[in-house]
């Protein structure tokens, strides 16, 4: 009998072996045996080694259960246990499990008799669908038959077809069902491995098999589907053993990190177009579309076999389309052969009937095969046309139609220019999809607007698309709006281009086709100002007025914007942003409601705005009139009224304060705390302060600095709360007031910069430090912008280079897009006024931002 440690040498050396053998394998399946039969042979000799008996049987389950396995995967186990058991055998199995361990097994194991195995199914659908995949290591033949029958005569195909395909749903909303995001999950994501999994286990829970090619051999899927399926399938396997190997554990995510190298792995090399990693990934996302596209024809016709057709009475709709029950379905195979133009009808007739909830899988199967109809002269069919721009005008069904439409590539032959797009990545940093999957995630957002469900999320934009006429124009724009991505140049330029030839063609309002265009062109343009400019300045809002024009162009371009925002990845949009745009929202529409507003009127408004809340305080009625003499029209212009009237209540009698003083609140956002800093002015003070929030862990996102009169700077910050603080904002706000004042106290030498460590996005598709150093529109200040990868210690690292060229800061606009940094300060100083001397700031603010 071997010891447990050359069990476990053996093992490991086995295992390298199968890697060298299969080092970069054309086919799959032999290498996901070998290595299931190699771990079925470890198992059973430590087994064997305990002598347990035939009453107790080792039993694969899972992924395992199937004779698959992949290099790191998880190796499921089943102990199964007689109805009588003593203490002696507790003791061995305890024993043998720590050896699984000790030899470098990756054990989920269970320990149950039959009937704990039916208890914890009947709680569990997971379990149930491990058990149908159970087979027999070691044990009694006899004992495993009947132990599968059981199980099998348990299990209710209709409640295990309904608890799967509720399971997939909210596997899906992890991910946003988005098929093509940057880094997907290979196993789980839509398109995934899992979704043909998914079939086999319905399969296998009605006796016709155990996986989706038992149902190919059954005439499921044509000879040509299932090649396609096999081949995609191969992909992702494929691309699952070498990331496997390459992580060196379980990993289903091709990360950022690993793309480069799996592009090598697969012969890829860049060719001026596209990177290695990006050819490695297209045919990824082919792989995963094919497998979006024919997985559900498998599941639909295993539902027609689960469930009776009640009411399975057909109900004509027309000459081409038929309800039977909630199926939409054709009249005939041909139907698409016959009349090209119901390709596009099919889609609005699941729109327009309400009790379609899903498409017959032989129709599915005939619009796949229907695609080439979509030529040049079915897009110049007036009908045609027609009918794709009603698709936009019903009031349900958009998003899911526009999404069924693009992974069975209708949407992709109608307009070329968006199939151009699918499947490009976005190597930005910030957009965690695809073009094509965030374009669709932005008109999902943009439809979410509508929907009373949803009036929640952000009323103020439900509000105004309830009023707004003809929307299609809206939905058009999301459409259309990064269409000219991948192009060369300026893509919202290229793309109202596009937007023009395309609505030209297609029967809009001239009114609507207009709004199409500016939109796709000026799509971004509202972000950058609210996130780069002073959105409080009464200037900046006149500029934007005047660009935008009528209150219809501002209101679409702001839910456009919203849309856009957050359709980019989860962690961009905030509440923070949401202000930003939604103030500038509000003051544009004043300043469009009225005629041209000069300053002087701004100025008068804001002051008495913000003289009326200091009255809610009992303040003298000339409680302000000190602190206010200290300041400029600048001060009145950049803050908001609220904001002056809190500044004044913490200033009113410290005007000429000896000591810093900080006070801190809770942002009117909701995000965070807005912190107050006044103090006598000092070169480094911004750098200073900066400093002090980044070793603190606090993210600035926005900064107005302002210098009084009398030399005091008056600086307010707005800070994100670090994820791992969990103090009570009054905690938060004691650390940063008591903290900060001591430190600008205290004064002294900086302290050393932080450390900068690099995101793995940044280590991979790393950020080109961009700056730029312009004299702004008034001619009194210089507007620095730079562009960077976003690291700890940035903003203190641009401060200090500033300090030393004594460049004083009026404000600071801070935007983090994902990994990237792109922030804007308003400067001014002496030595601004010679080119020469800018050109040498640059330089050295560009060797700063070197990571």
């Amino acid at each position: 009998m071997r010891s447990v440690n050359a069990i476990r040498d053996d093992y490991a050396a086995a295992k390298l072996a199968l890697r060298a053998r299969f080092a970069a394998p054309r086919r799959t399946t032999p290498l996901l045996r070998a290595l299931a039969r190699q771990t079925d042979a470890t198992l059973c000799e430590l087994w064997e080694r305990h002598q347990f008996g035939c009453d107790v049987l080792l039993v694969a389950v899972g992924g395992y259960g199937r004779g698959e396995l992949y290099p790191h995967s998880d190796i499921d186990l089943l102990i199964l246990l007689p109805d009588q058991l003593g203490p002696a055998l507790l003791e061995k199995l305890e024993v043998f499990v720590g050896e699984l361990w000790d030899i470098g097994l990756e054990v989920g194991h269970s320990v149950r008799t039959v009937a704990d195995c039916l208890a914890e199914a009947e709680k569990d659908i997971t379990v149930q669908t491990a058990l149908l995949e159970s087979r027999l290591l070691v044990g009694d033949e006899a004992r495993f038959a009947a132990f599968r029958d059981t199980v099998y005569r348990y299990i209710d195909p209709k409640e295990f077809f309904e608890a799967k395909l509720l399971e997939q749903q909210a596997r899906y909303g992890r991910f946003q069902n988005a098929t093509y995001k940057l880094e997907p999950n290979l196993k789980e994501a839509p398109g995934g491995l899992r979704d043909l999994h998914l079939i086999g286990w319905i399969a296998a829970s009605l006796g016709l098999g155990r996986d989706w090619r038992a149902l190919a051999a059954m005439g499921m899927l044509t000879r040509e589907e299932g090649q396609k399926l096999r081949r995609a399938e191969r992909v992702l396997r494929t691309i699952r053993i070498q990331l496997h190997w390459l992580a060196r554990r379980r990993e289903d995510r091709i990360l950022f990190d690993h793309q480069n190298r799996l592009a090598d792995l697969f012969g890829y090399e860049d060719d001026g177009k596209l990177r290695a990693s990006e050819q490695l990934m297209a045919r990824y996302y082919l792989a995963a579309r094919i497998i979006t596209q024919l997985a559900p024809l498998l599941v639909q016709a295993l539902r027609a076999r689960i469930f009776s057709q009640v009411g399975s009475d057909a109900v004509a709709l027309n000459p081409r389309f038929r309800l039977r029950g909630s199926t939409l379905e054709i009249t005939a195979p041909d139907v698409f052969e016959r009349e090209p133009s119901a390709i596009l009808e099919l889609f609005l007739q699941f729109e327009q009937q309400r009790d379609v909830t899903d498409i017959a899988p032989e129709t599915l199967r005939a619009l796949w095969h229907a695609r080439p109809h979509i030529d040049d002269d079915f897009r110049a069919d007036p009908h045609n046309r027609e009918l794709f721009i009603q698709l936009f005008r019903e009031p349900r069904g958009l998003t899911r139609i526009l999404r069924r439409m693009n992974q069975y590539g209708v949407l992709g032959r109608y307009i070329p220019k968006f199939g151009e797009l699918v499947g490009r990545m976005q190597h930005d940093l910030f957009h965690v999809y695809t073009v094509d999957e965030h374009t669709l995630m932005v008109l999902r957002n943009m439809r979410r607007f509508a929907q009373p469900a949803f009036t929640h999320e952000y009323p103020l934009c439900s509000r105004l698309i309830e009023g707004f006429e003809h929307p299609e124009a809206l939905y058009l724009a999301a459409l259309f709006h990064d269409i000219g991505k991948g192009r060369g140049g300026d893509h919202s330029k290229l793309g109202a281009d596009i937007a023009r030839e395309f609505v030209d063609q297609h029967p809009l309002r001239d009114d609507d086709r207009a709004l199409v265009v500016w939109l796709v062109e000026h799509h971004l343009t509202m972000s950058h100002v609210a996130q780069k400019q002073d959105v409080y300045d009464p200037e900046v809002v006149a500029h934007f007025a005047e660009l935008v024009g009528t209150q219809r162009r501002l209101t679409a371009l702001y839910l456009l914007t919203v849309a856009d925002i957050r359709g980019t990845s989860p962690k961009v949009w905030n509440a923070w942003k949401a202000k930003l745009l939604e103030d500038l929202f509000r003051a544009t529409q004043r300043q469009l409601a009225s005629e041209d507003l000069p300053p002087s009127t701004w100025l008068e408004e804001r002051q008495e705005d913000a003289l009326s809340q200091l009255r809610l305080y009992g303040l003298r009625n000339d409680a302000h009139t000190a602190f206010w003499n200290e300041l400029d029209t600048v001060y009145f212009l950049r803050h908001e009224a609220r904001e002056i009237a809190w500044h004044t209540r913490q200033l009113f009698n410290k005007v000429g304060s000896t000591t810093p003083i900080v006070r801190a609140r809770l942002s009117e956002s909701g995000e965070g705390l807005q912190v107050l800093v006044y103090t006598r002015d000092m070169p480094d003070l911004f750098a200073r302060i900066c400093s002090f929030f980044e070793r603190a862990g606090y993210n600035i996102f926005d900064a107005h600095v302002h210098t009084t009169h009398h030399g005091y700077a008056l600086d307010s910050f707005y800070v994100f709360i670090p994820e791992n603080r969990h103090d009570s904002y009054r905690d938060l706000i004691g650390f940063v007031e008591y903290e900060l004042t001591e430190q600008l106290t205290r004064a002294g030498p900086l302290p050393a910069p932080i450390k900068a460590r690099v995101s793995r996005q940044l280590k991979h598709f790393p950020v080109q430090p961009h700056v730029l150093i312009r004299a702004d529109e008034r001619g009194k200040f210089h507007v620095l912008s730079i562009a960077a990868g976003d690291r700890p210690g940035l903003l203190s690292t641009i401060a200090r280079v500033l300090a030393d060229h004594r460049i004083d800061i009026q404000s600071a606009k801070i935007m983090t897009l994902g990994e990237r940094a792109e922030d804007n300060f308003l400067i001014s100083g002496p030595r601004l006024g010679d080119e020469r001397s800018i050109r040498q700031l640059e330089g050295e603010l560009l060797q700063a931002l070197q990571v």
